[in-house]
């Protein structure tokens, strides 16, 4: 991965307008590609995923997390290969296809389309997977954004988006950021910020891969917003999935367990044929 500059630190509180971030002003873009507004999210067992710590929770945005924010780009210049749209519109058709191995993301059957949620299953390491999920908060013909629950790894929202310039197609992904807990602030610090960089590198790799670009380089910018961390919203980490995913994991055989004597309880509770009568 090509670094573009970075990471840099910002004062607190500016906010980074990005010279390669994609599209009109949300007031210019069509108002049915919102969500509209949830309280907490609504999501079934969905096949092939685990789909726990996401039910229940509401979103949260930067404001609501813990750890210092960032904002992370991301970009590959795709030059003629495709339009913006047709990017964008591969993109969404075959999302988790692009995903490094190890990694699920499993969508409703009507894809990526406003107030839609997505389950994720993530290898965090000694075969245990973290569950959690994304709201889909905005989607057009050029761009998606992704805003993630209570527990996720952190606060804030994905934008991926292309646009042309001079030399073609560019494709993004953004981040604006927070570590949700302490918990997860303490990961990023001790390589969880290397991991960022190189999934998204692996998937914007992928997709340039499909698309046809030859030799696909991306390249990162990373900028630290606001270096201080909101100790008011430590206790989030209670709502922690990575934690709760751990727990689910080691109690799931027992769980198990606990089902089948149910079961076979139940099955023998029941009158046998002709008795009952």
């Amino acid at each position: 991965m090509a670094e573009a500059a970075g990471p840099e630190r910002a004062p607190a509180g500016q906010t980074e307008r990005s010279s390669r971030a994609a599209g009109a002003s949300p007031a210019a873009r069509d108002a049915g590609s919102w969500a509209a507004k949830v309280e907490r999210l609504e999501v079934g067992q969905r096949a092939g995923a685990r789909g726990t710590n996401v039910a229940g929770r509401r979103l949260t945005g930067p404001m609501q997390g813990f750890g210092q924010m960032w904002q992370k780009t991301y970009w590959l210049a795709a030059g003629d290969v495709a339009s913006p749209q047709q990017a964008i519109a591969i993109w969404k058709a075959h999302f988790p296809e692009f995903w490094p191995n190890g990694s699920r993301f499993t969508g409703a059957l009507t894809g990526i389309a406003p107030g839609e949620v997505a389950l994720l299953d993530l290898t965090i390491g000694a075969g245990v997977k973290l569950s959690t999920g994304v709201f889909v908060l905005y989607a057009d013909e050029e761009s998606f954004t992704l805003m993630t629950p209570q527990g996720h790894m952190f606060a804030g929202w994905i934008t991926l988006s292309a646009q042309r310039d001079e030399d073609g197609t560019v494709i993004q992904a953004q981040v604006l950021m927070r570590a949700n807990d302490p918990l997860y602030e303490l990961a990023l610090m001790c390589g969880g910020h290397s991991k960022e960089d190189h999934f998204w590198e692996r998937t914007l790799t992928a997709l340039g891969e499909r698309l046809g670009v030859f030799r696909p380089a991306v390249h990162k910018r990373a900028v630290c917003l606001d270096s201080r961390r909101q100790w008011g919203n430590a206790a989030n980490i209670w709502q922690n999935s990575a934690a709760r995913s751990v727990l689910q994991s080691l109690s799931a055989p027992v769980t198990a367990r606990r089902h089948r004597r149910r079961g076979a309880a139940d099955r023998a509770a029941r009158p046998g044929p002709g008795e009952g009568r």
